[in-house]
């Protein structure tokens, strides 16, 4: 728990300064650079730091072990986390539209060529970023990590986005083509676009965590054919699994010989429990029904 809880708020410092960094770039190069698609990108990184900040402050709450008043752990205060960061950024798309939108009713000017060239420093960073994040996120099964990781994707094309939008605009002013000068207005509301999606994906994911949703039925089928793997079991009944943050509780009915002792139905419940915890390192918990199996 302390080496996920260390790493976990390594990349999260990692993210903050990078996006502090980048966010004073893009909006101030943004902002007197007169692009709104770069001014755009540094709000969505603006988000970024906050979404960061608050990973930081939770990382340690979710890591804590089960306690008397939260006998599953703390697993879930990941899944608010998300939650909350996929807010904000549904929020920041809905910001970033009705400032593109806006902006087709003043007079349309070129942007700098110096916002183009930090939309290209952001997209360079951000792939480093996201690539690192999702690895460390997939190695610790850990969604606000994954989050983070998300955050830095939507950055990504919303870089480029950006870039492409100033460039169309400048060639628009140098070649007397004012439709393209339109251009960076139109990257903005796509750039708000492409926010708005990672935040609807991020929100449904923590919903359906949230009010208990079963796991995938590719990994469910894991864990039955593993319960499977025992003879004594007549009769798989029910098998439930949920995410909890970042880890998973399984509950399993399944029918033995009504004859079986006591003994015999503890024996096979915790070698079943010792299986499927040893494949699987994010299960947490794994509770077991026995039904007393009557041949017909």
């Amino acid at each position: 728990m302390e080496a996920r809880e260390s790493i976990a708020k390594k990349v999260a410092w990692i993210s903050v300064w990078s996006n502090v960094l980048l966010t004073v770039g893009k909006i101030v190069v943004g902002w007197y650079g007169k692009s709104d698609a770069v001014f755009a990108d540094g709000i969505h990184s603006a988000a970024d730091v906050f979404a960061s900040i608050i990973v930081l402050l939770v990382i340690k709450l979710a890591n804590k072990p089960a306690d008397e008043d939260h006998p599953y752990g703390h697993g879930k205060a990941e899944i608010i986390v998300s939650g909350v960061v996929g807010m904000v950024l549904l929020l920041v798309s809905f910001y970033v539209v009705y400032e593109g939108v806006s902006g087709f009713f003043h007079p349309i000017e070129a942007p700098s060529i110096l916002a183009m060239v930090i939309a290209l420093v952001s997209y360079v960073s951000k792939v480093l970023l996201y690539r690192y994040s999702l690895k460390v996120a997939k190695s610790h099964n850990s969604k606000a990590i994954e989050a983070i990781a998300y955050d830095h994707k939507a950055d990504i094309v919303s870089s480029v986005a950006a870039a492409a939008g100033v460039l169309l605009s400048v060639a628009g002013e140098k070649f007397s083509l004012p439709f393209l000068l339109y251009g960076d207005k139109v990257a903005s509301i796509f750039v708000a676009y492409l926010i708005f999606r990672i935040a609807k994906e991020m929100l449904t994911e923590a919903f359906h965590i949230l009010i208990e949703r079963n796991i995938e039925p590719k990994l469910m089928q894991e864990y039955i054919t593993v319960i499977s793997e025992f003879e004594e079991i007549r009769r798989i009944d029910r098998v439930r699994a949920r995410e909890h943050g970042h880890y998973i509780l399984v509950d399993i009915r399944v029918s033995v010989d009504h004859f079986k002792t006591i003994k015999e139905g503890h024996d096979l419940s915790r070698e079943m429990k010792k299986a499927l915890m040893a494949k699987y390192d994010n299960i947490a918990e794994v509770l077991i029904h026995l039904n007393p199996y009557y041949k017909e």
